[in-house]
């Protein structure tokens, strides 16, 4: 019987989700209505910081620091500047204390000092090298909501000019605050660019209007879905404004990635003469799988930054695994629903015809002009489902044939070959320097970027990113002194104050020779943890900092790098049943991703293209980041790498051929992961618009993981050591086929059926290649 005879087969879930298909998308168009309204709001409720390890030495210390010295922990910043006049100009000085004066009188502000103070030698850091600008520092108190709210309200008090001198806003709220603004700003412009771009980018791929709405729609569900789901979380804990930039991103991409996957199936089901209802059925049985699936691979990647104790990390993994979520669950019940009502109007509004006319009314005038042979000057136009049959999807798929065919021949050159290539352009990746976010995400015209950039240039001992060390126990003088004296001979040490006591505690500030969180501003941490006192020293201050994160991360790394790797051999063996497939998905995936960590390291830390992006270079990566590009980047190369298994898979299963599998399976997927790629690199090229340099980093360097894994490892490296393997790729020992044949997953779908005899893989092929 063939298959356009096949009775229908509609099993309990294409049931559920196709037996009152308006119903159920009304029902979804009400919860988004209601996801619009819940999630209103959340970017004002979002944090932008979260670098740091909330268990550490150094945040301890920043804490008891602000309870009991506020001063010592200035937050704010206001740059003076005199003009051609000296800060010590009588004038100057006055205007600078009433304005001292003025901020100490504000709501929510405390701690203020400032070098116009009683006894000005007592504060030489806070007066520039050349003597025309000098600081006033104070601390905003309350948490980052409620400081951006007082720095909102007493920022265009104190911006601008005061009689005889010039002020500017700075400081560390001011930097954060200003990166939000940005953040916010941005990703409405990544949005304006994605959402049109990604519309003609599909319309292209499906041809029909029609269908390339469907995967905009299901994209836009999950965006809204997940920041209702952030602004929930934000009631019982802090999560990064960085976040939905991933939220935009992956809910486009995947959406995108699952609604191909089965919009296609479910036209190639289309063509064979089934009936809407019945191509349904076998879509979700089939495709529908595979996208559960990668779902799954995705989602654990993303959870596996819940092991970390920062929250800018946690924050990815809530943002990722409810967009990735809600992506595969609108694409397989509200997909479903839509496809069963439009059924062969999928295929409706074919923009492809207008190019196609005009092919043909060309064709037509040579055939006219020429002597050739009818049906070979192009003329015909196949029928069918666009997008699936006809000239250019046949060409499209001789052409993957042809690659494959080409790989498969030359299998040890391309998987050396690429190999090798991927190797060396990781290789700037082992020179990388882990560093702290700052004022340098911002663009150089940021007014905090410009305040912190005077500091660092003019003022002697980067003030506002010493170290400060809390005391805590009774102690004399003479021991506080005997301390002092030992820690200001420490080889890195340009200067030692304090103590400054209270009951029984007591800080002294002290100021590294260098940068703020060089690797001698590190060693000093270290330096200064390991110096005996009479009481108990915590280090804290931006080096601090960095130290204690980099030990969280390097302490849990290993622990989310072998969760990865369990659950993804765990989930690739029950959709193979092969135990060498998992093991080469894995360790391919991980080589995917050396040219987007080499390019890291030798655009934003090494700054080559600085000027041509607009950044400005640390020179180091934030010490997070890695960690969240690979998570981020693993799991959408396994996304790829499902659709290539699964397909490969279900040949494998129907031919026996391991060969001719490997070969179908990358003619069958190679233009929709490539597809899909595209799509997805868009969306993440327009998010790495962002004119903060972290955001721009993770939107290119994911862009380009993703481009590298389809176009070099799935169609070039994946094939070609297959094809090396040979057939005990699919080898399994006894008690691992058995488990697989229970518990397994198969895009075959539960009851496969037979390759007619009739039909020999090589015309099977033939007709894929003409549909």
């Amino acid at each position: 019987m063939t298959e356009v005879n096949r009775p229908p087969r509609v099993g309990g879930w294409t049931r559920f989700v196709t037996a009152r298909p308006r119903l159920s998308l009304l029902v979804a168009l009400v919860i988004t209505a209601l996801a619009v309204l819940a999630g209103s709001g959340v970017a004002d409720r979002l944090g932008s910081g979260g670098w740091e390890d909330p268990n550490a030495e150094s945040t301890y210390a920043t804490k008891a620091l602000e309870r009991e010295f506020p001063a010592s922990q200035p937050n704010l910043l206001l740059l003076v500047d005199a003009g051609d006049a000296s800060v010590d100009d009588p004038a100057v000085a006055a205007e600078a204390r009433r304005i001292v004066a003025r901020l100490a009188g504000e709501k929510g502000i405390t701690g203020v000092g400032s070098y116009w103070q009683a006894d000005p030698s007592a504060a030489p850091a806070l007066r520039a090298e050349d003597g025309h600008e000098a600081l006033i520092a104070a601390r905003i108190t309350g948490e980052e909501k409620e400081a951006g709210e007082t720095l909102d309200r007493i920022a265009p008090e104190f911006r601008g000019a005061h009689g005889p001198v010039d002020v500017r806003v700075g400081g560390p709220v001011a930097v954060r605050h200003e990166m939000q603004t940005i953040i916010q700003e941005d990703l409405i412009r990544a949005e304006v660019i994605a959402l049109p771009v990604t519309l003609v980018l599909l319309v292209m791929v499906f041809g029909s209007a029609v269908a390339a709405l469907l995967p905009l729609g299901i994209g836009i569900v999950a965006i809204l879905g997940t920041n209702a789901v952030l602004r929930g979380l934000t009631e019982v804990t802090d999560v990064s404004v960085f976040a939905m930039n991933l939220t935009t991103a992956l809910g486009l991409g995947l959406a995108v990635d699952y609604a191909l996957f089965i919009v296609r199936r479910f036209r190639e089901e289309l063509t064979t003469g089934a009936e809407p209802l019945t191509a349904v059925g076998t879509t979700l049985r089939t495709a529908g799988r595979t996208v559960l699936f990668s779902a799954l691979t995705v989602a654990v990647s993303l959870a596996a930054m819940l092991l970390f104790p920062q929250y800018f990390l946690r924050s990815f993994a809530y943002a990722g695994i409810a967009v990735v979520l809600l992506a595969a669950a609108a694409a397989l019940i509200l997909l479903p629903a839509a496809l069963v009502l439009l059924g062969h109007r999928v295929n409706s509004l074919d923009l492809r015809r207008l190019f196609r006319r005009g092919r043909r009314a060309s064709g037509q005038q040579d055939a006219k002009a020429s002597t050739q042979e009818p049906g070979t000057s192009g003329t015909s136009v196949t029928s069918g489902t666009p997008g699936t049959t006809g000239p250019s999807g046949a060409s499209e798929a001789k052409a993957w044939a042809r690659t494959a065919n080409l790989v498969m021949r030359r299998a040890p050159f391309f998987a050396l070959g690429t190999t090798a290539v991927l190797v060396l352009l990781g290789l700037p990746f082992l020179g990388v320097k882990f560093g702290t976010a700052d004022d340098r995400q911002l663009p150089s015209s940021a007014e905090s970027h410009v305040v912190q950039q005077h500091i660092r240039d003019g003022f002697p001992g980067s003030p506002g990113g010493g170290l400060e060390v809390l005391a805590e126990g009774r102690a004399t003088q003479a021991q506080y002194a005997d301390y002092k004296q030992r820690i200001a001979a420490l080889p890195e040490v340009l200067r030692v104050d304090g103590p400054l006591v209270r009951g029984d505690s007591a800080y002294f500030t002290v100021l590294p020779k260098g940068e703020a969180v060089d690797d001698p501003a590190q060693r000093l941490v270290d330096e200064l943890r390991a110096t005996q006192a009479p009481f108990d020293t915590k280090v804290t201050g931006a080096a601090a900092v960095l130290v204690d994160s980099k030990d969280a991360i390097a302490e849990r790394l290993p622990l989310a790098a072998a969760c990865i790797a369990i659950v993804t051999l765990l989930l690739v063996f029950l959709l193979t049943g092969s135990v060498l497939i998992p093991i080469q998905a894995v360790l391919l995936n991980a080589l995917s991703l050396t040219a987007m960590f080499g390019a890291v390291v030798w655009i934003f830390q090494d700054g080559h293209l600085s000027g041509l992006l607009g950044f400005t270079t640390p020179g180091s990566i934030e010490t997070t980041l890695p960690v969240l590009m690979f998570c981020v980047a693993f799991g959408l190369s396994m996304d790829y790498g499902v659709f290539l298994l699964s397909r490969i898979k279900e040949e494998y299963d129907t031919t026996g051929d391991h060969d001719q599998a490997v070969r179908h399976g990358l003619q069958r997927t190679g233009g929709l992961i490539t597809a899909a790629a595209v799509i997805l690199a868009v969306v993440m090229v327009a998010i790495g618009t962002s004119r903060v340099t972290n955001t721009k980093m993770l939107g290119l360097g994911i862009a380009l993981a993703v481009l590298m894994d389809a176009m070099i490892v799935r169609s070039l490296l994946v094939p070609a050591v297959m094809r090396l393997t040979g057939r005990a790729t699919w080898w399994a020992p006894g008690p691992l086929r058995r488990f697989h044949e229970r518990f397994g997953v198969s895009e075959s779908g539960d009851e496969p059926t037979p390759a007619p005899a009739a039909e020999p893989a090589e015309e099977r092929d033939k007709v894929s290649a003409d549909r």
